[in-house]
């Protein structure tokens, strides 16, 4: 998983793989948010990575809830991908994964009932 930022005057989104399938990482991120100035809710979940800050931003920026993650640990700034490049690589994904099950089905019903399913089967 990659880092991803999304941000709106008022909430950011980021992922992060460091917060990702750990719940104790979720709670620890969820309680150093939540002391930080400014911030007026946090919710992590750690299936996805995802936290979601909301928090005041005439009292507090993003650059310094990005730097409190970074500095704890938690976040890479330098390796986060835009939203564009989050959006391209999802749909890349689900593309290969529709490519396959469509070329794996034609390629099945092309074989079947020839001497080529055995080998298909085998391989």
């Amino acid at each position: 998983m990659s880092y991803y930022i999304h941000s709106i005057p008022g909430r950011l989104r980021i992922k992060t793989p460091l917060v990702k399938g750990s719940q104790e990482k979720a709670s620890e991120v969820e309680c150093l948010l939540n002391r930080h100035a400014g911030v007026t809710k946090t919710s992590v979940n750690p299936l996805t990575g995802s936290v979601v800050v909301n928090y005041d931003h005439k009292t507090v920026s993003e650059r310094s809830i990005i730097n409190l993650l970074e500095n704890s640990g938690y976040f890479k700034a330098d390796k986060p991908l835009t939203n564009d490049q989050y959006i391209h690589g999802a749909a890349s994904w689900v593309g290969k994964l529709v490519w396959d099950a469509v070329f794996g089905s034609f390629v099945s019903s092309a074989l079947e009932g020839t001497p080529l399913s055995l080998l298909s089967v085998l391989v």
